[in-house]
Formats: C-alpha cells, structure tokens, sequence
C-alpha cells in the first residue's frame, strides 16, 4: 500500500476551485441513442474520465489542466447527468446502461486503448465496460469504486459494506422516498463525505452548482437495477495493469470494496491518500495526479 504525503490544509472534499482557468468547449457525440457531452484537451494517450453520482465532467476540472499537459485529457458526461434534456423517464439508468455507452464512446473517438480513471460510482462503471471490453483498455484507475456487486453478499466483507452503506445513506434514503431529489442529494454528498449537517452550503459555489444541476438523478440512482455480480474468478481473468485508490478517512464502504478488488485483481497496485476522504480527486488534485502519473509512468507504452 502507497501511502502519499498531502497538506494537512487541504480545502473541503470535492471543492472545484471557482479560479480554474476555463474549459475548452464541451462537444457532443451521438451513440445509444442519446448525446453525450464532453471535453478534450491535450495529446498524447488517451484518458477517458469517468464521473460519479451527482455530477459530471465537471468533477474533473480540477485536474483537467495538469492532465493535458501530458496526455490527451477527455472527460464526458454519462447519460441523464448534466444539464441536457432525457430521451425518456431515466428507466434506462443503470450501472450496465452505462458501462456500455463508456464503451461505444471510447470507439466512437477512435481513443482506444484508452486509459480509463473512474471515480466512484464511475469507478465501478468503468470496471464493468474493462472488464466486457479490455480490448479498449490499456490501464484502468479506479477511487473508491462504488461497486458492491464484487463483494458477495454472503460474504463477510459484503455485509459489512451493505451495512455501512445503510447506515451512511438512510437519511438520504428517506428523503428520496419523500419525492425531494435536492434534499436527497445534499444529505448523501453531506454523508458520504463526512460534512457535518449543512456542510454542503460551504462547497464551493461551482461545486453546488453542478451537484444541484444533478439532484434530478436522485430516484434514478436509488431505482437503478443492481449490477449483475462479479466474481474474484471473473476479476482474476482482467490483466490490464490496474489501480485502485481510495481517502484514508474515508467510508467503511469505499475501503472493503476496495481491498475486495485488490485481492482478485492480477498484480494491482493501490494507493492511499493520508487524512482525505471519498472527495480527494478534486480536494487533493496534486496528489491524485502525481499518483495517476506515476502509475501510467510504470506502464508506459502499453
């Protein structure tokens, strides 16, 4: 386990910094029947990045600009998230409606082998497309991976995980259940990254806005099928070089998912940031980018 050294200073969790430079321009690309928007900047190879729940390309912006520095940095915004209109309800939301749009996405950019970063939810949305299509991957870089469907629930890391993530998000749950998709989302992003009560109107203002831009997922994140079970045999057959990273500080959840992975996926590497918790990427981007560049450094020419 990589332990990396990070400022004890460090803003809130999952704060985009309000003086980023500007984006280059978002794109459209049409596939699946819907249009995805994303960013590209830089050149090189190719790193596809993935959001999680209550967000979208965004998220990324705090690492966009070191990333294209080196590499051709693309970020897109999946399906029902943004601020774009819906072809329908949102009845196709889903962990594997997703992976499969990852996929047909990277093709479409003719990207392929990417490297593919997922962050939570994403995370576990970009393992599903690698491991349906590892033909399109070159390495895979997960944090904290919300993807449970590798523990099984008779296991004892499952049920610890499954009873984590109960306790965490019943209050969002409930919320959810009362119809009030913005509450439902401030109470999850306030649980899952450890805030105190109200901690969510002291995100930055660019942060609020694109989480409030995505509260409207909340019943479509909650009804989502479960994805179809993964198991350590399946995971042992993926060779792509991976790694898996996660906060300290943070959820049980996000932990035994994780060293679930690590013990079934072939020679992967982890990584964990010293007093972060689920928001590091963007809370921490130097050090997430440091350790993003000194794992594809390794693998260089894949």
């Amino acid at each position: 386990m990589v332990r990396l050294s990070v400022l004890a200073s460090l803003l809130l969790s999952l704060v985009i910094p309000s003086s980023a430079t500007s984006a280059p321009l978002a794109k459209e690309i049409e596939l699946n029947g819907v249009r995805l928007s994303y960013v590209e900047e830089g050149a090189g190879e190719s790193i596809v990045f993935v959001h999680g729940a209550f967000s979208d390309l965004r998220v990324w912006e705090p690492v966009r600009e070191e990333v294209a520095r080196r590499y051709r940095f693309i970020a897109y915004t999946q399906r029902y998230h943004g601020v774009g209109a819906w072809k329908d309800d949102g009845k196709e939301y889903s962990t594997v409606t997703h992976a499969d749009d990852l996929a047909k996405f990277i093709t479409s950019l003719n990207a392929g082998p990417v490297h593919l970063v997922g962050y939570s939810g994403g995370g576990a949305v970009a393992m599903v497309a690698a491991l349906k299509n590892p033909a399109l991957v070159r390495t895979l870089t997960m944090y904290e991976p919300a993807a449970l469907f590798v523990l099984p629930a008779e296991s004892a890391q499952g049920t610890a995980a499954r009873e984590d993530r109960a306790k965490f998000t019943s209050a969002a749950r409930e919320a959810n259940k009362a119809g009030d998709p913005i509450r439902t989302m401030r109470l999850f992003i306030e649980a899952v990254l450890q805030l105190e009560p109200g901690g969510f109107d002291r995100l930055s203002e660019p942060t609020q806005t694109m989480l409030l831009d995505n509260a409207r997922t909340a019943p479509l994140m909650f009804g989502a099928p479960p994805a179809p079970a993964i198991t350590c045999d399946a995971l042992r057959t993926f060779t792509r070089p991976t790694l898996v990273t996660h906060g300290e500080k943070t959820q049980t959840f996000f932990k035994l998912i994780n060293e679930g992975i690590s013990k079934c996926v072939p020679g992967v590497q982890q990584v964990s940031f010293p007093d972060l918790d689920h928001g590091a990427p963007s809370a921490a981007p130097a050090a997430f980018t440091a350790a993003l560049f000194e794992f594809l450094a390794r693998h260089q020419g894949l």
